[in-house]
């Protein structure tokens, strides 16, 4: 498996990723109408287009012979600073892998490349967000040291759902 930074080139994969891994993972728990309006922003090309320019963040992504099997997005800047325990938190906005490549080690690889970028960065904690019923993804960051530190919710659509701010003190 290969890491290398996004490019703008890398928009449209990207986009299609994203929105696939969510639509995999949670799209049964929306109305039709909440989730396409939350994929048509959330995961469309121009909003990852941003991300990939926005010197704030830092997009990486695992290849396998040329094949996109997952990214992880790094945001150099505190998602959540009402909850912060570092003075200097940055936020882990998405570790998404593609529905067929799940389980096969590219989490964990992104997870150590992005708990590295952020200790280069200088930073003294990580943020994330996860569905309050995700339990496979909350065992997944307890691995790595990240905790509960918060009730949070975030909106698809018209829908808000429960979420758990986690962190991890560097």
């Amino acid at each position: 498996m290969d890491l290398r930074t996004a490019t703008p080139d890398d928009a449209t994969a990207l986009a299609k990723l994203g929105h696939d891994s969510f639509v995999a993972k949670f799209g049964y728990l929306y109305t039709p109408e909440d989730l396409a309006f939350f994929l048509s922003t959330a995961h469309s090309r121009d909003k990852v287009a941003g991300e990939i320019a926005d010197p704030n963040m830092r997009v990486m992504l695992a290849e396998q012979d040329g094949v996109l099997l997952g990214y992880c997005k790094l945001v150099m800047l505190c998602g959540w600073p009402e909850h912060a325990q570092g003075q200097r938190a940055v936020e882990l906005k998405q570790l998404y892998t593609a529905p067929e490549a799940t389980g096969q080690g590219i989490g964990s690889v992104l997870m150590d490349w992005a708990l590295g970028e952020a200790a280069a960065f200088g930073a003294d904690e990580v943020q994330l967000s996860v569905y309050a019923h995700n339990s496979g993804a909350q065992k997944f960051y307890a691995r790595y040291g990240f905790a509960k530190v918060a009730n949070i919710h975030f909106m698809v659509g018209q829908q808000r759902d429960e979420e758990f701010l986690f962190a991890r003190v560097i």
